[in-house]
């Protein structure tokens, strides 16, 4: 079915980036209820569960990926009948998969407005987002430059500068650890975020942190483009956000891993970059110091504390 197949490609990383990855589960569910048989209710909200929860378990550290299945998913909750359960589910898809491919676009606006003539920027990873801000910057007719990562061990780097170039974008493709050498090149650094927490810390793709320390020791201000999706509801509340770790053979190969039997290889797919790294984050609400965090998981996802305590009571309720 759809959902496996969507599950697997994001899992293997075939859908990369936290929208693009929203998305794809979004329009997985959509279509997934639009083909599931439904004599009663409780049936059909038991295998929409069921594949909810197949999707949500892919990627644990993107929190857009949980966000997009919640909101789709909230389609349930008031229908009396199989019928508009369905119908519930599959408004609730189209409207988030609309919202975030504009959502996108709001952010290359504002973003591009912090682009100034003549800058070069410094990039991480394969960010739909960020990408945006750099291309908008570019197509108002600023002079620009990128520094891209090359981004180890999955290369996302390739598909960077493959969009740059595309965009027709003068391009520098760096390895990873040559971010400290070119730093003082850099006018400006913009990065994606696969999860914003309350406190404004970010969390992306594993290297995001050493970049921004560089940058903040080189004076260079950081940039954050981000989707209100991708902010954590759950952080008010100190739940941590889970780092994924990869398979050891995306960085050495089964035949060489077993040469070498007193090495462990370690593949953290994400870090964090504090809050005092990053000067700003621009989402499609508006561009915010990363101190106001809590203002869009309140405003734009619904949720402060007061509502995480409710639930809070209620699950106490139901163990008991």
């Amino acid at each position: 079915m759809l959902v496996t197949e969507t599950a697997d490609k994001i899992k293997r990383m075939e859908i990369r980036g936290a929208g693009r990855i929203a998305r794809a589960a979004a329009q997985a569910l959509s279509e997934y209820a639009q083909s599931l048989p439904a004599d009663d209710l409780d049936t059909f909200r038991d295998k929409m569960k069921e594949a909810a929860d197949l999707l949500v378990a892919t990627r644990p550290t993107a929190v857009s990926l949980p966000n997009a299945v919640h909101i789709v998913m909230a389609g349930l909750e008031h229908a009396q009948t199989p019928d508009s359960a369905r119908e519930g589910v599959i408004q609730r898809a189209g409207t988030f998969i609309d919202t975030s491919r504009h959502a996108v676009e709001q952010i290359a606006q504002i973003g591009a407005r912090h682009i100034s003539d003549g800058d070069t920027i410094l990039t991480h990873c394969n960010s739909e987002a960020a990408l945006a801000c750099i291309i908008e910057a570019h197509r108002s007719g600023k002079d620009i430059e990128v520094f891209a990562t090359e981004v180890r061990p999955r290369n996302q780097g390739l598909v960077t500068i493959r969009t740059l170039n595309d965009a027709g974008i003068p391009t520098n493709f760096i390895v990873d650890s040559a971010v400290r050498s070119f730093i003082n090149d850099v006018d400006l650094v913009i990065i994606g975020a696969d999860a914003v927490t309350v406190n404004g810390a970010v969390v992306n793709k594993i290297g995001t942190s050493q970049v921004a320390h560089s940058a903040s020791e080189a004076r260079v201000n950081v940039i954050v483009a981000a989707e209100t999706y991708k902010f954590a509801p759950r952080t008010i509340i100190g739940e941590l956000i889970e780092i994924e770790e990869r398979p050891a053979e995306e960085v050495l190969s089964m035949e060489v891993a077993r040469s070498l039997p007193h090495v462990t290889v370690r593949n953290p797919a994400f870090d964090i970059t504090p809050a005092e790294y990053i000067d700003i984050i621009v989402t499609e609400a508006g561009a915010i110091p990363p101190q106001m965090a809590y203002v869009i998981i309140k405003e734009y996802l619904g949720w402060g504390i007061e509502e995480f305590h409710k639930a809070f009571e209620i699950n106490t309720r139901h163990e008991e």
